[in-house]
């Protein structure tokens, strides 16, 4: 099959959730806007999480995987992501499901005339104290990107792949894929999509990582921005 679209999984210690992320793949691939596969990248779990992977992508049509040697965070489980992405398209989803893959049929409607197309958690199902902390870390990013989006860590992406390829990704910097995109003159926009509860694993990330690390992460985006360079080939020669 010639796919549009690859989604990448990372995958940390999900052994709970990782049959369940088939199923809905397998009903999401019946209905999908583009042809997609998945690429589950796993980052060091140290569960069941790989065995799974490795049994899922055997009998199961439009799987893939890497794995990695140790546990490298998110960040890099998204970069890696986007690196053995070979599709036009990429997109992202957290392997908690609480975004589902029907919606990326939302986000590819916008796919052709944007470089980056997020989703919004307009109405999110999770604690007061995780919906208030991550609402600061959103301000206090926005203040510092001028990115104009409301929920850009919102596990529901996607990017012309191109333009993935080329963010200059560091630990963190998984938060700022929008204003990344911006550097490099994207486009982007944010759509609202639906929300659900955790049913299943445990969530990785407590008060330091949703408010505190990203309020440093916002200065190592400053001096990326002031550092950063952008260019555009007129013309090249055919040899």
């Amino acid at each position: 099959m010639s796919y549009k679209l690859t989604v990448v999984v990372p995958v940390y210690n999900e052994e709970d959730n990782l049959l369940r992320v088939e199923q809905v793949f397998q009903d999401y691939f019946k209905i999908a806007a583009v042809p997609t596969q998945v690429l589950f990248v796993n980052d060091g779990s140290k569960d069941k999480s790989q065995e799974l992977i490795e049994t899922i992508c055997a009998r199961s049509e439009g799987f893939q995987f890497i794995s990695f040697a140790k546990n490298y965070g998110l960040s890099a489980a998204i970069k890696a992501g986007f690196d053995y992405t070979t599709t036009p398209l990429v997109g992202y989803i957290d392997s908690d499901l609480q975004t589902t893959p029907e919606d990326f049929n939302i986000l590819i409607k916008y796919a052709e005339d944007y470089d980056l197309v997020t989703g919004h958690r307009a109405d999110r199902k999770d604690s007061f104290v995780k919906n208030m902390s991550s609402t600061i870390a959103n301000t206090i990013r926005r203040a510092f990107t001028h990115d104009g989006m409301d929920d850009t860590g919102c596990p529901l992406k996607v990017i012309k792949t191109d333009y993935a390829k080329r963010i200059p990704m560091f630990r963190g910097l998984h938060r700022f894929l929008p204003a990344m995109i911006m550097l490099q003159n994207g486009k982007t926009i944010q759509v609202p999509i639906r929300h659900f509860p955790r049913i299943a694993g445990t969530a990785k990330f407590g008060l330091w990582n949703r408010l505190l690390g990203p309020l440093m992460d916002c200065f190592a985006y400053l001096w990326m921005k002031k550092k950063y360079i952008n260019y555009e080939v007129a013309k090249k020669s055919n040899g």
